[in-house]
């Protein structure tokens, strides 16, 4: 008797569990099995440094932002583990000729990012938005080659006001709701007005405060978190130029503290 099979269809199942997952400055990747330990034990190559540690899980994403506004994603279980130095991530993503990684992020599908380039603009969007099968990614973020694009930030569920920073030392605050979804990605919402020569550092969600780090007299890392009282005070509606701070040095970069 000759007749047709169905497929056989191999299924590996990964085991969902707590790791960690290390980025390295120069984009070397890997994951740690559990939680809890200690940024300054994690050894790297010379010349290189820690970019951030995310704890999350074995089923979740890592996502990859490139110099060209695309975005790449990498399940955190395919990960090197173990404790050396781990892998470039060059080796698991194809990347157009020129790109550069910029920044990265690691959690659940339903983790929200406010995401931003250096001119102004911003949205919202998912790491399922954001997730793809393909070693090329997905054009995402709308940037031009004389634009940069900015950390992402998590938002968290209680975060109900958005900060946004520039390079001039300039500070806008407005409510969250002002901002829209993106899942298809793009250019966003102009989040902030610029004057010339003036740029975007990033845009943070927040409840209560952020934190501003940046370089000082002497070449020094200095930063300043800024509570409700003086956010409030940079308030206005989404696209204004904001208010002009006395940070005291320049500043380089914004995230939620609480």
């Amino acid at each position: 008797l000759i007749q047709a099979e169905k497929k056989a269809v191999a299924e590996v199942k990964i085991v969902d569990e707590p790791v960690t997952v290390v980025v390295s400055d120069k984009g070397w990747v890997r994951a740690r099995t559990g939680h809890g330990h200690e940024a300054g034990a994690f050894a790297f190559k010379a010349g290189d440094a820690l970019y951030a540690t995310f704890e999350c899980r074995s089923v979740d994403q890592l996502i990859v932002f490139g110099s060209n506004g695309r975005v790449y994603s990498v399940t955190v279980a395919s990960l090197p583990g173990g404790r050396g130095d781990g892998q470039p991530l060059t080796t698991l993503l194809d990347l157009q000729a020129g790109t550069q990684l910029l920044h990265y992020f690691a959690g659940t599908a339903q983790a929200t990012l406010l995401l931003s380039i250096s001119a102004g603009y911003g949205f919202i969007a998912s790491v399922a938005d954001m997730t793809s099968r393909q070693r090329a990614g997905k054009a995402f973020i709308t940037c031009n080659e004389d634009e940069a694009v900015c950390p992402p930030a998590p938002i968290a569920p209680t975060a109900t006001h958005i900060a946004c920073a520039s390079a001039g030392g300039r500070l806008l605050t407005f409510a969250l709701s002002e901002l829209k979804t993106m899942p298809n990605g793009g250019r966003g919402l102009m989040l902030m007005s610029l004057e010339d020569k003036d740029s975007l550092i990033g845009a943070a969600a927040y409840s209560r405060s952020i934190r501003i780090s940046g370089i000082g007299r002497g070449n020094k890392p200095r930063e300043e978190v800024l509570e409700i009282r003086s956010l409030n005070n940079a308030a206005a509606a989404r696209a204004r130029k904001g208010k002009q701070a006395q940070w005291g040095f320049k500043p380089q970069r914004i995230e939620c503290v609480e």
